[in-house]
């Protein structure tokens, strides 16, 4: 374990003026309030605080984030209150230290939203001071060096956690030695197996390589001392995980892979970069395609280089990379490096000949903030953690409006997206799009250097499909708002119904005022927030009356009864469903027994429905001829009649041919979900009985507390009384969804 003087000389290495007493007095601290606790290792708890000061101190950080490494667990896991803190080391150190902190002591009903809220405020915690997410970075990164001592169960969780939340977080925030560590870990806990593979094959190639790569630094060191320039040249070789994610995202083997090796030409001034990289293109020919300048356009994480791969001595593929030094040391430590560049020399070129604006405030930390304005408006907890990994996870092209103003959006993305990249207003209402001049199709993906307008409608709103296709965060989460509020006094209105029927089985009181208490524990900012909710079947009723009243246990054994009907059905158990159907007809009873009259059939040939749907008169449809069934009756939209695609000789070209003289009704399916209360399924069998159709038969399955999810197996006389009966049925106030199934 680091001895207190071992720390203070670590910091004093970068930081000659440093407070001693202050480093001094967080040690002793820290120590005292961790006391006896051991970690899952059987070390001291006080050793890991410790060590994440050290990786710290590797990025020469300031007094105040190093003590606040030291002291980050003390107000959540021992005794230490924020007060006491203010108190000893000052509110700034105070507040670093409360923003680590979870949120496991939240009281909130749902342990997904409890998870989205821990990000959410760390998130903004981070907005809020950009060293709260340098301290949590290394204690996650701490953490993952000792998670071989953890217990099996819990390492994939965290290491998966870790890979999808804070190695790209790391990446964003332009951390790029931290993230790719944090990935390797990862990957080497989730998949132990494919990293031992792959750490094997580097170790053998590094072996083999070894006169290569010192041949080469010696040609680019030579090529440009005849030049007079001079540069830092370093060989560098991919990590595992980054090999595994581009063999998966290619489709390419370990020996097909170009870019292993790589070499890091590090030179004085941005003039130098293009210089050296002239010089090289003119000594060996570039592979076409593989050219990027993150200098004149800087990635969005403020990543800058000039990025070549050439053919090199002995026709060997060679990567490079060509930047300054104050490019090199950002690209490494990202946000940290920006954190303290006023505060220490950096060797090399003034960043403000680079961009002006970057010695103010880091594009990454802009992104971030403009990233929770956006995800912050009113969204679920679950969407929160939704669109933020969207946020996190992308590479990226670069397009430009038609004035040329520089958008950058993900790989994928689409002319909607670019529009809400744009402004939201602009995607609410974007109906078109040109692509360089021409009109083109909204859903175009998007290419780098693409000129993109956006034709807008006053009054036009995105339509609810559109949520699916795109694929930025700020796009979905925009979408999706607009969509919930053409419809929100509905889904409002419907669980506010719930909700009061729930309180009343209850045999408790809604109370608005209580319930605008409870709503911190229901993730949710408004009353309204939570009828809608509930409306959407996105939480329980019983939920609510438990935010309410903590001390109410929901009781598992509902019983509701379906109206006066004592021959229709009654609900006992969560899980059990009794019911009767009533009594189909003399005329109707044999109706499916009977040979179906299509042309084109020999009648000798027994003839079935699809088994999951049916088919009615008014559909297309196809006969399958099947051995040892006959002929299958599908309508053409069945999504089962893609399993016969490579068998067109079982394919039979037939129609209805229905004698008006003897009527006879058909089979179909019909998928409802209702609210789960008494009266609802004596509704809707009155529709089917209204409409003279027959129900023959009901599957209800639990979908939640609140509604039932019910397939009803029907028959009717043809497809427009289907439609009529599936369209009065979405009428009925108890009625959330209604769709034909076509099996």
């Amino acid at each position: 374990m680091m001895r207190q003087y071992e720390l203070v000389e670590r910091v004093k290495r970068y930081n000659k003026t440093t407070d001693e007493n202050l480093l001094n007095r967080a040690y002793v601290y820290a120590m005292r309030a961790h006391g006896t606790q051991l970690r899952a290792s059987g070390d001291p708890y006080f050793s890991h605080p410790l060590e994440v000061a050290a990786i710290l101190t590797d990025l020469k950080l300031d007094d105040a984030t190093i003590v606040a490494a030291v002291l980050h667990d003390t107000i959540e896991d021992t005794d230490a209150t924020r007060a006491e803190i203010d108190d000893i080391f000052g509110p700034d150190i105070g507040k670093l230290v409360e923003g680590l902190t979870k949120i496991k002591k939240l009281d909130l009903v749902s342990k997904k939203a409890a998870q989205a809220e821990n990000l959410r405020k760390l998130l903004l915690a981070i907005a809020d001071d950009v060293r709260v997410l340098l301290v949590k970075l290394a204690d996650r990164l701490h953490n993952m060096r000792t998670l071989h001592y953890v217990p099996q169960a819990k390492r994939a969780r965290v290491a998966e956690e870790t890979l999808d939340i804070y190695a790209p977080l790391a990446g964003r925030m332009g951390m790029h030695d931290m993230r790719e560590e944090l990935e390797d870990l990862s990957f080497r806990h989730l998949m132990p197996d494919a990293h031992a593979m792959l750490t094997k094959r580097l170790t053998d190639i590094r072996e083999v390589n070894i006169g290569l790569i010192a041949e080469i630094e010696r040609d680019l060191t030579q090529e440009l001392a005849d030049e007079g320039k001079k540069a830092i040249i370093k060989g560098r070789e991919k990590r595992p995980y980054s090999i595994w994610k581009k063999m998966e995202r290619k489709s390419v083997s370990f020996e097909q892979m170009s870019d292993i090796l790589g070499f890091r030409m590090i030179v004085d001034t941005v003039q130098d970069c293009y210089h050296v990289l002239g010089l090289i293109h003119t000594k060996w020919p570039m592979v076409p395609g593989r050219f990027k300048d993150y200098i004149s356009i800087p990635k969005q994480n403020d990543y800058r280089s000039l990025h070549t791969t050439v053919i090199g001595p002995g026709r060997q593929r060679i990567e490079l990379q060509i930047r300054t030094h104050w490019m090199d040391e950002f690209n490494e430590f990202g946000i940290a490096a920006h954190a303290t560049y006023k505060e220490r020399s950096v060797k090399g070129l003034d960043p403000r000949a680079l961009n002006p604006s970057s010695v103010g405030e880091s594009k990454a930390y802009l992104w971030l903030r403009k990233t929770l304005d956006t995800l912050s408006e009113g969204d679920s907890p679950e969407e929160f953690l939704e669109h933020t990994k969207l946020e996190l996870f992308h590479d990226q092209v670069f397009c430009f409006t038609p004035k040329g103003t520089l958008i950058a959006l993900p790989r994928g993305a689409t002319p909607i997206d670019f529009a809400y990249a744009v402004h939201t207003n602009v995607g609410n209402t974007a109906i078109g799009c040109r692509i360089n001049g021409r009109s083109s199709p909204i859903l175009s993906e998007l290419k780098n250097g693409d000129e993109v307008e956006i034709i807008r409608a006053e009054g036009q709103t995105p339509p609810a499909a559109w949520e699916t296709l795109v694929v930025t965060g700020k796009a979905r989460a925009a979408i999706r708002r607009t969509t919930r509020e053409t419809i929100r006094k509905q889904y409002a209105g419907l669980g506010r119904q719930i909700v009061e029927r729930a309180f009343t089985r209850a045999g408790k009181t809604l109370n608005e005022l209580k319930l605008k208490t409870a709503l911190p524990r229901l993730a949710r900012l408004s009353v309204d927030d939570v009828f809608a909710a509930v409306g959407r079947q996105e939480m329980l009723s019983s939920d609510v009356v438990s935010a309410v009243y903590p001390d109410y246990k929901h009781d598992q054994q509902q019983v509701i009864s379906a109206g006066n009907d004592p021959g229709w059905f009654e609900l006992q158990k969560a899980d059990s469903l009794k019911f009767k159907v009533p009594e189909i007809s003399a005329d109707n009873e044999n109706a499916l027994s009977r040979a179906l009259p299509i042309h084109g059939i020999n009648n000798d040939l027994p003839v079935h429905f699809a088994p999951n749907g049916g088919a009615v008169p008014g559909d297309r449809i196809v006969g399958i001829l099947t051995v040892g069934e006959g002929i299958i009756i599908y309508p053409i939209q069945s999504p089962a009649l893609m399993a016969f695609d490579d068998e067109p000789e079982r394919w039979l070209d037939v129609r209805w041919d229905i004698d008006e003289a003897n009527k006879q009704r058909f089979p179909a399916q019909v998928q409802v979900s209702a609210i789960n209360e008494p009266g609802a399924f004596a509704e809707i069998a009155k529709v089917f009985g209204d409409a003279d159709a027959n129900i023959d038969g009901i599957n209800v399955i639990k979908t939640s507390g609140d509604f039932r999810e019910l397939v009803l197996d029907v028959e009717v006389w043809n497809l427009k009384q289907l439609n009529t009966i599936v369209s009065e049925l979405r009428t009925k106030p108890m009625i959330s969804n209604v769709e034909r199934v076509n099996g």
